[in-house]
């Protein structure tokens, strides 16, 4: 299994709030988390590192090793946090508000389990096919369910930006969870919306399906971002499944 994740400012913003990190705990099994904060200042930044580096050093911890289990770790670990970062919000006033997005993906042999909040997306690729894995906790996605507005329209919608949930809640947060089957040459790509508002589903399999290394490819999907506008912070964390490179190694 290959993992490159790579972040940047973009174009329009002065400071990046997005986060990423990917930890291993005592059996051996990864965690690959992405978070993009919201608040004023640098309260963005706070909320989004907390949620990576807290729940990457108790994952670190942990002897998790089945998907079942993780599953059951990511929810209770991930409403904690909430907690976390709803009173850290509470300490300051610069603070007061913040939150942030994540997703994350417990990575086992054969599957793995995804967690998320808000909408940072995770997506699928096999069979030279893309597809969303997550759904966006957000209100133009709600008006979207309910037949209000149409996905072309949501691109543009001058809310676009407000979420249903995220981190930094005052109650306890839903977490959506669930198990995927891996198979060889699966690709997992967790991303902030700095990626997807910017670059084109079609355009983000393309790049993942090119003959580029995994780095060049990650690094092909933030220039492209940027190229389009760059207009928020750019996170992208690719997982390639490669079981063939497993098996010689």
């Amino acid at each position: 299994m290959e993992i490159n994740f790579q972040t940047d400012v973009g174009r329009k913003r002065n400071t990046n709030q997005d986060y990423a990190g990917l930890f291993e705990n005592q059996t051996g099994v990864s965690l690959a988390i992405l978070a993009d904060g919201m608040g004023g200042h640098q309260a963005g930044d706070v909320a989004s590192q907390m949620a990576v580096n807290n729940l990457g050093e108790r994952w670190q911890e942990s002897h998790i090793d089945t998907s079942e289990k993780a599953a059951q770790w990511l929810i209770k670990e991930i409403q904690d946090e909430n907690e976390m970062i709803y009173e850290k919000g509470q300490s300051r006033p610069e603070y007061l508000g913040m939150g942030t997005t994540i997703v994350s993906a417990v990575l086992l042999d054969q599957s793995f389990v995804l967690a998320n909040i808000g909408d940072s997306r995770a997506y699928l690729v096999r069979n030279n096919q893309l597809r969303q894995l997550t759904e966006d906790h957000s209100l133009v996605n709600e008006l979207v369910k309910s037949g209000e507005i149409t996905r072309e329209m949501a691109a543009n919608h001058p809310r676009k930006n407000v979420l249903t949930r995220s981190l930094g809640m005052p109650r306890m947060v839903e977490v959506d969870v669930a198990n995927h089957l891996l198979v060889p040459d699966d690709y997992i790509l967790l991303c902030s919306d700095g990626l997807t508002n910017m670059v084109s589903e079609e355009d983000i399999l393309t790049i993942l399906l090119s003959e580029k290394t995994l780095s060049e490819k990650v690094e092909t999907l933030i220039t492209t971002a940027n190229e389009a506008g760059g207009a928020d912070n750019i996170t992208v964390l690719v997982i390639h499944f490669d079981e063939h490179k497993e098996e010689n190694q």
